[in-house]
């Protein structure tokens, strides 16, 4: 089995990571409709995603030797890559947490996370999604940030995510850069993913959110651009009153009819595209999504 195949097979683990939520989650604090995020809050956010982040390579790493790695087929120059991946995500999180800190506040403490691993590939598979989720977490924070120290600050750690990315997708073989433009998607939208790793977290490090609920595509891995995609929990959309939509920075968002628990991929889509099930075909929004997101990674 080549280091491609092999990364096929474990991908449907890993984009089902991404999908798994329920309408409710421990670490929620408030509903969407709360006062909007205030430069603390958004701090504050990107602290919690960079929790996330650098527990995420300690864990892998901790768990999988550079033996399983090297059996995907990686050189160990690549896994030193991965290795210092984890290290700038850390960094990133030591960096955050001093400037809340430094804002007269008390920084988010790390949450305790399930990452589903099963073996090095889907590890690996899973930090490819997760890394373009920060970029696209930072995005979609910098328009709602007003301190110009802070935009320049987030501004200088969302091209190390998008690095970091290139950089796991050029390990895979894969086209480090399938489209002209990356993404922004609303701060709910990206809590609805990471609340899918987070069990629980400590007393007063709750983010003022609740997730959307979960989207669920059968055999994730196996959509194409063109192809039919098909949801596990279909029955919960009516028919008539639901599309999908496909976000992606190339292309916007895309929306397509809900038929009989599927729907069309648009064509054109390719790099990481985030699904949602709405509740409009027009205008994609928080008060439209009905689940979701999803993520599908498109050749």
């Amino acid at each position: 089995m080549t280091v491609i195949q092999k990364f096929l097979t474990c991908a449907s683990v890993a984009l089902a990571a991404f999908g798994g939520v329920t309408n409710a989650h421990p670490i929620a604090k408030r509903q969407a409709a709360a006062a909007p995020l205030t430069d603390l809050d958004i701090l504050q956010f990107a602290l919690t995603l960079e929790h996330l982040e650098s527990a995420f390579y300690k864990e892998g790493f901790a768990k999988f030797p550079a033996s399983d790695f090297i059996g995907l087929g990686l050189t160990q120059k690549q896994i030193d890559g991965l290795v210092q991946i984890g290290a700038t995500e850390a960094t990133h999180v030591t960096v955050l947490m001093a400037a809340i800190a430094g804002a007269g506040a008390t920084p988010f403490q790390p949450c305790t996370y399930d990452f589903k691993f099963t073996d090095a590939a889907s590890m690996v598979a899973t930090a490819k999604v997760l890394e373009a989720v920060g970029v696209s977490a930072y995005l979609g924070a910098a328009p709602l940030i007003s301190d110009a120290k802070i935009l320049s600050a987030a501004a200088s750690i969302v091209t190390i995510e998008a690095r970091h990315q290139t950089f796991i997708k050029t390990a895979l073989n894969e086209q480090p850069v399938p489209q002209a433009f990356d993404v922004a998607i609303s701060a709910r939208q990206i809590f609805t993913l990471a609340a899918s790793f987070i069990v629980s977290c400590p007393a007063g490090s709750s983010l003022p959110f609740q997730p959307f609920p979960s989207l669920n595509i059968v055999d994730a891995p196996s959509v194409v651009a063109g192809s039919v995609l098909t949801l596990t929990d279909a029955g919960a959309f009516a028919e008539g009153k639901a599309f999908c939509s496909f976000t992606a920075g190339e292309t916007g968002t895309r929306f397509a009819p809900f038929v009989a628990g599927s729907c069309v991929v648009p064509a054109d889509l390719g790099g990481e595209v985030y699904v949602t099930i709405s509740s409009s075909g027009t205008a994609l929004s928080d008060d439209t999504i009905l689940a979701g997101p999803a993520v599908l990674s498109l050749s």
